[in-house]
């Protein structure tokens, strides 16, 4: 082991937009890792004053020139041993992605055991509301090189170019969409009235599952990524930090809904953030692909 490895937790490299006001994007990602003990490196691809979902909204987006420009500076910065992840998120246009692949490559270069994971920002139920060359730009820049990805059951379906009715073909969506192990949030449930959080590797499929809440705020994708993240990092098995991230999300998302907040109020919940005390259903799910290993 080199010199330089420690028990200290490692930083985070988190890339994604940043608002004034609200808990998405790196606002969410940030506080998360910072709570569960990891230092951040922030980089924001966009600047607005919230979430669109609000209303109208400047969108300040970095020329690429500069951002190019910081990225590289960030790969030859001399505490880059220091980090131990990147995580990806919302993109402010497609030429940003080309950026965040050179970066994770040159962490990697340093720390070959850095995880890189992506959270392919780009749509909902709704459809997509990033630009199609965005949203492309993260398939095929950004996907192909994650260690993991937490798309949401829409964003796998844009990727797959085909509808995900069921949790059998999200599962195969999954295992053909590239990193080795797969979060998708917004999975169907076979909990009646729920939602789940389907997690895929190369031995095991996982069901997370807690009840539906109607009209929840932002950010529940980009908090689940980071909150995964810093579990796995901690050590937690696979299994385990699945169904701890789904609870703190959960119950975060309760605490918000019952105020009747239009933002997940994560200050006030902290705590759930490391101590969830929310019931989730876990299941395991018969893994298609387990049985053809070599």
């Amino acid at each position: 082991m080199s010199a330089e490895k420690t028990d200290a937790p490692r930083a985070v490299i988190v890339i994604s937009s940043h608002v004034a006001r609200g808990s998405v994007g790196n606002r969410a990602a940030v506080f998360a890792l910072e709570t569960l003990g990891f230092p951040v490196w922030a980089v924001p691809t966009v600047t607005l004053p919230w979430h669109p979902g609000h209303g109208r909204a400047t969108r300040i987006v970095p020329p690429l020139d500069q951002f190019k420009a910081l990225m590289a500076d960030l790969e030859r910065a001399p505490w880059l041993g220091e980090v131990g992840a990147v995580l990806s998120g919302y993109l402010g246009e497609a030429g940003q992605a080309e950026a965040v692949a050179s970066l994770v490559a040159a962490v990697k270069a340093r720390t070959p055991d850095a995880v890189y994971i992506c959270d392919p920002v780009m749509g909902d139920s709704g459809g997509l509301y990033v630009p199609e060359p965005t949203a492309a730009a993260m398939r095929d820049w950004l996907m192909p090189i994650a260690d993991i990805a937490t798309p949401n059951r829409y964003e796998l379906e844009w990727m797959a170019g085909a509808p995900l009715p069921d949790l059998k073909s999200v599962i195969s969506a999954a295992l053909h969409a590239g990193p080795s192990t797969m979060l998708v949030t917004s999975a169907p449930s076979m909990m009646s009235g729920g939602t789940g959080n389907l997690l895929l590797d190369g031995t095991q499929a996982l069901l997370a599952e807690h009840r539906l809440i109607d009209k929840p705020p932002n950010g529940l994708g980009d908090l689940t990524a980071a909150v995964y993240l810093a579990r796995i990092l901690s050590g937690q098995p696979a299994i385990k930090a699945l169904q701890s991230t789904t609870a703190a999300v959960y119950e975060i998302l309760a605490r918000t809904a019952k105020r009747g907040g239009d933002e997940l109020q994560l200050e006030t919940d902290a705590q759930s953030l490391s101590h969830p005390m929310a019931m989730v259903q876990l299941r395991h799910l018969t893994h298609p692909g387990r049985d053809r290993r070599a």
